[in-house]
C-alpha cells in the first residue's frame, strides 16, 4: 500500500503529483501513473489543487459522495492488476473487454464496480478477497457487451 492507512500523506500526494504535472516537472513511474489517472478525471482537478480542502474531506456514501481518492486508486488498482495479471486471467478478460467495450475509462469504470463488490464483501465478512467471486462478476461484463 501506497502510505499504509495514513489517509492525509496519500491525500497530499495526490495533490503534489498534480500540482507537479501542472507545473510540467519530471515525474517518476508512479507518479506519472497517478497524473494520467487525474487527468482522466477533471472533476476532481479543482479539489487538488485545494489540498487543505482535500486532505480533511469526509465522503459520505450515504449521502450520494464518491471518495475521488479512493475512485482513482481504484483506477490504479485495476490497471495494476491488468499489468500482473492477478488474479490470473484478468489480463486476457480486460482485453476482450476492451474490444468490444472500445473505451478504457468507461470499461475501468464497469470493473472498479466488481472490484468495489469483491473489497466490501471481504471487508464484510473479514475473510480475504474472493478472487473467484471477482473474475465470475467480471465475467459477466462480457454477457452484456
Amino acid at each position: 500500500m501506497l502510505f499504509g492507512q495514513d489517509r492525509e500523506r496519500l491525500r497530499g500526494f495526490y495533490c503534489e503529483v498534480w500540482r507537479a504535472r501542472c507545473r510540467g516537472e519530471a515525474l517518476d513511474p508512479l507518479q506519472e501513473q497517478i497524473a494520467r489517472v487525474i487527468e482522466q478525471h477533471p472533476e476532481y482537478h479543482a479539489l487538488l489543487e485545494n489540498p487543505e480542502r482535500a486532505l480533511g474531506k469526509e465522503y459520505l456514501p450515504e449521502l450520494g459522495e464518491t471518495n475521488p481518492f479512493l475512485h482513482m486508486g481504484m483506477h490504479l488498482g485495476l490497471r495494476e492488476q491488468v499489468d500482473t495479471d492477478r488474479p490470473a486471467g484478468i489480463r486476457a478478460l480486460y482485453q476482450r473487454l476492451l474490444v468490444a467495450r472500445g473505451d478504457t475509462h468507461e470499461l475501468e469504470h464497469e470493473m472498479m464496480e466488481c472490484l468495489a463488490e469483491m473489497l466490501w464483501q471481504a471487508q464484510k465478512t473479514g475473510a480475504p478477497p474472493d478472487e473467484e467471486m471477482y473474475l465470475k462478476c467480471l465475467k459477466s461484463l462480457e454477457k452484456r457487451l
